[in-house]
This record gives structure tokens, C-alpha cells and sequence, in this order.
């Protein structure tokens, strides 16, 4: 069994390495992540995300208390301000624009759109298509009790879930919400990774997903020597990160991104500092760039091999 396990694995990375195929980027990053994911983020990896002190500035309801992250909360002004949606489709780069003017008297984070696909930025911005089944995976942390305590990710879960609800068509009946405020199932770190697993798990062609995420977010010393350019992983922080630890752009990627099924659209809103490249995708845009995505320069296409490496060595241990 562990020889037909190598020789599986070799076949794989055979497959990406052919010389003769030549393949480009786009080809490589294709075969590396068959779903189509687009994430939005609240700033770029070396900027925090701040908080927004009165949603209703925002003209959004407050249901968990006043405050809110200034991601969702700018997104969610252009997109149901009032609770109304536009008369127009907001295309992308009005979209991260969009957002960025609702930010630009008092805050400093430029939030960014990553992709597994280049695609044109004028096109409308799309949350969710086709008759599949709609799955979401809301994750709210304000850590109570704890140092660095915030008060309103609650707040931004319970407005997005309105919104996907009402104008997506979201259903309760595949919506999972961790959130540490009692009544839900807490935003542990196992929680938060088996949240990601069970999509992967649940979809097939045709289905969208949507991952939100409002929390502390991280960046930390990158544990696999020389993978990330600037020396850093980003991460997450479950609610219980001082005991289990955080959750790094390498287990988000392999849990969540590498292995959803081709077919299933995924779209990520990741609230959070530090947030640009935490599902670590291989093309980026910037609000207030050039209205295309650019190749993104830290995106390492050796990451699948080191992660099937890791996966092949777990798997033969056994033995």
C-alpha cells in the first residue's frame, strides 16, 4: 500500500510538472484550485482592519450592539444600505471603489480582491449563480473575557446573514453560523475547520458557497522555510487560539480551497487584519489600481506539492 500510495502521488506531480505541455499560469493555477473562489478583504496583508463605532452611520441595523467591522460594513452599504439593494449591478471595481470611499475619511485599509481566475473587473459582482444548492459558513468572534476583545462581529454576522438571505437566497437549512455568543456553536478552531471541511464535503457542481469571516486575524513567522515571500504566514484567530492556536493561510488553503470540487463558485468575505492573501490565490486586485488583476507574486504553485508531500507522509507513517 505505500508503494502504490507513491506512485499515486508522483502521477499527480507529474501531471502539474510536464515540461513538454508547457503549461501557463493560468493552466497551472487552474489545475492547483479547480473551483472558481474570489475573496474580498478589508485591507492587504500589512494593514489591521479596524471597526466601525456605529453601524447605523453605516445605515445598517444593530442588532448585537453598536459597533462593527469596517469591511462588512462598507460592502454592506453599498450593497443594502437601508436594507435596499441598488437599482444597478454594481460591477467589481465599483464594488472594491465602492468600498474603499466609504472608508477613505477615517480609515486607512485598502481592501483588495483575490481570485483563482482572472476574469474582467467590469463585469457585475456576484455573490452567488446558478440553481445549485447555497451554502454559507458565517464565523463571528468577539472573544469575550479575552485581551483584544471587540464588540461588533456579531453584528456583522447577523446583517450578512439578512443580506444573503433576502437577495441571494440563502437558506437557514445550509448555513452554518459559529459565533461565541451562547446560542451558537463556538468559533473554535476545530469548529472553524470542520466548517470548511463539510463544504468541501456537501458540494458539487452548480452549488455557491459563502465564507464569512469577522475575528482578529494575524500574520506570524511563515513555519515552512522560504514559501512565503515577505517570511510570514497569515492566519486566523479561532476563539480559542490561546490554547488550540491560530489557523495559518496553509490550513485554510488545504482545507477549504484546494480541495472544493470544480463547478462550485466560492466567495469569501474576510474581515480581519492582515487579510489580503489568507486563502493564498494566485491573482490580485487592489482598489484604486488598475482595473485588472494582477498575477500574484507570492502565490507558490510548489504550495500543492508540499501539502500532498505532508499528506503522503502522515498517510505512510501509519504503516
Amino acid at each position: 500500500m505505500p508503494f502504490s500510495f507513491r506512485g499515486a502521488f508522483q502521477n499527480l506531480k507529474d501531471r502539474f510538472d510536464d515540461d513538454d505541455e508547457d503549461p501557463s499560469y493560468e493552466e497551472r493555477a487552474t489545475n492547483m484550485i479547480p473551483a472558481t473562489v474570489t475573496m474580498l478583504s478589508g485591507c492587504r496583508d500589512c494593514q489591521t482592519s479596524a471597526d466601525v463605532y456605529d453601524v447605523k452611520s453605516f445605515g445598517l441595523p444593530d442588532p448585537a450592539g453598536k459597533a462593527g467591522g469596517a469591511c462588512t460594513s462598507a460592502l454592506l452599504k453599498l450593497l443594502y444600505h437601508e436594507e435596499q439593494v441598488p437599482d444597478d449591478d454594481l460591477t467589481y471595481v465599483e464594488v472594491l471603489n465602492g468600498m474603499r470611499e466609504n472608508l477613505d475619511n477615517d480609515y486607512t485599509q485598502v481592501p483588495q480582491l483575490s481570485s483563482s481566475r482572472p476574469f474582467d473587473l467590469e463585469t457585475p459582482f456576484v455573490f452567488a449563480e446558478g440553481s445549485g444548492t447555497r451554502r454559507a459558513l458565517l464565523i463571528g468572534i468577539n472573544y469575550g473575557g479575552q485581551n483584544g476583545e471587540l464588540s461588533g462581529c456579531h453584528n456583522d454576522v447577523i446583517n450578512i446573514k439578512g443580506y444573503i438571505e433576502k437577495v441571494h437566497g440563502f437558506s437557514e437549512d445550509n448555513m452554518t453560523i459559529l459565533m461565541d455568543d451562547a446560542e451558537h456553536e463556538e468559533p473554535t478552531r476545530q469548529n472553524i475547520l470542520k466548517g470548511f471541511a463539510e463544504l468541501v464535503k456537501s458540494c458539487e457542481a452548480g452549488d455557491s458557497v459563502f465564507v464569512h469571516y469577522s475575528g482578529h486575524g494575524g500574520s506570524i513567522k511563515d513555519d515552512d522555510i522560504g514559501e512565503e515571500a515577505d517570511g510570514m504566514d497569515e492566519c486566523l484567530c479561532p476563539v480559542d487560539y490561546a490554547v488550540s492556536g491560530v489557523i495559518r493561510d496553509d490550513d485554510v488553503y488545504s482545507t477549504l480551497v484546494a480541495g472544493m470540487p470544480g463547478g462550485v463558485r466560492v466567495t469569501c468575505l474576510m474581515d480581519c487584519c492582515h487579510s489580503g492573501s489568507i486563502l493564498d490565490l494566485p491573482y490580485m486586485y487592489t482598489a484604486g489600481s488598475e482595473n485588472c488583476f494582477q498575477e500574484n507574486k507570492k502565490f507558490k504553485f510548489g504550495k500543492l506539492y508540499q501539502l500532498l508531500g505532508n499528506l503522503a507522509e502522515d498517510f505512510l507513517d501509519l504503516f
